[in-house]
C-alpha cells in the first residue's frame, strides 16, 4: 500500500471517528464519561489536523478553494436560522409535554 493511501485511508477513519465522538458526547449522561470522550475527541481533532497538514505538504490531498465572505455569511445565517428553529421547536414540545401532565 503507497504512503499516500495509508495517510487518505487514516484521515478518513479519524473523520469517521470525529463524527461518531460527537454522537456519543451528545448522547451521554454520565459527566465524567462524556468528559473522558471529550479529551479523546479533542486528542483526535489534534492528529487529524496534523496528518492533513502533512497530507498537503506532500501533495497527497488538495482543500477546497477558500470560501468568500459571501458564503461563510450564508453558511453563519442558516445556521442561525436552523438553531432558532430548533429553539422555537423545543419550547412547542415542551408546552405540549406539560399540557398533557395537567390533564
Amino acid at each position: 500500500m503507497k504512503e499516500k493511501d495509508m495517510v487518505s485511508d487514516y484521515l478518513s477513519n479519524l473523520n469517521s471517528s470525529l463524527a461518531g465522538y460527537a454522537q456519543v458526547i451528545a448522547q451521554c449522561d454520565n459527566k465524567e464519561l462524556r468528559d473522558t470522550i471529550a479529551q479523546i475527541r479533542n486528542s483526535d481533532e489534534q492528529k487529524q489536523w496534523e496528518v492533513y497538514q502533512a497530507a498537503v505538504q506532500r501533495n497527497y490531498y488538495t482543500p477546497a478553494s477558500q470560501a468568500s465572505q459571501q458564503n461563510i455569511q450564508q453558511v453563519k445565517q442558516q445556521f442561525s436560522q436552523d438553531n432558532q428553529m430548533n429553539a422555537m421547536n423545543q419550547q412547542m414540545n415542551q408546552g405540549m409535554m406539560n399540557q398533557n401532565q395537567l390533564q
